[in-house]
C-alpha cells in the first residue's frame, strides 16, 4: 500500500499515468525500447552501411539523415524509458525525474524526407523508422500523463478560474446593492 499512497493525488484518486508507469506495461515497453535499439544499432552498423553505400546519391542523402533522425529518436526515448526505470525501481524520486527530464529532450520526431524518398529507402531502414515513431508516440502520450499531467491541470485551473468570476460577480453586485 505504500508504494501507491506515493501516488495518490486530488482527493484519493491515483494517476493511471502513475500506475501505468509502474506495471508489467511498463516493462513491456522498455524491453520493446531496448531491443529497437539494439536491433537499429546493429543494423545501421552493418548491413544498413553496405546498403547505403548501394543507393543513388539522392537517397544515400535520405539514408543518412533519416538514421541520423533514428538514432536520435531513440536515444532520447532510451534515456526516457532508463530515467522512468529509475523512479519505479526507488532509485530516483518522481520530483528529480521531472527536473532530470528536461534535459532528456522528448520531442516527436517525424520523417525528414517526403514520402516517395522514404518508400526509396531499404525496407528494413523503413521499418525501423516507423517502429520507432509508433513507440514515440507511445512514450510522449505516458510522459505528458506522469509529468504534465494536463488532467490535473485544467482540473485545478477550472474550479480557480470559476472561483474568480464567481467573486468578481459579487463584487459587482455588492457594488449595486451597496
Amino acid at each position: 500500500m505504500s508504494s501507491v499512497s506515493g501516488f495518490i493525488e486530488n482527493g484519493g484518486a491515483v494517476s493511471f499515468g502513475h500506475r501505468l508507469a509502474g506495471s508489467d506495461a511498463f516493462k513491456s515497453l522498455f524491453k520493446e525500447g531496448m531491443y529497437l535499439v539494439e536491433m537499429s544499432a546493429a543494423y545501421l552498423d552493418g548491413p544498413g552501411r553496405l546498403e547505403a553505400k548501394a543507393l543513388p546519391r539522392a537517397t544515400a542523402l535520405a539514408y543518412a539523415s533519416e538514421s541520423m533522425r533514428l538514432t536520435t529518436r531513440l536515444m532520447q526515448m532510451a534515456s526516457w524509458l532508463l530515467m522512468q526505470r529509475a523512479v519505479n525501481e526507488g532509485e530516483m524520486a518522481l520530483a528529480q525525474a521531472a527536473l532530470e527530464k528536461n534535459k532528456v529532450k522528448l520531442t516527436r520526431q517525424e520523417l525528414s524526407c517526403d514520402p516517395e524518398t522514404f518508400a526509396s529507402l531499404p525496407e528494413v531502414l523503413q521499418d525501423l523508422c516507423d517502429q520507432s515513431m509508433r513507440l514515440q508516440a507511445r512514450i510522449i502520450h505516458l510522459d505528458s500523463l506522469l509529468y504534465q499531467g494536463p488532467a490535473r491541470e485544467s482540473s485545478r485551473a477550472r474550479p480557480i478560474a470559476i472561483e474568480s468570476q464567481l467573486a468578481m460577480l459579487r463584487e459587482a453586485f455588492h457594488m449595486r446593492e451597496g
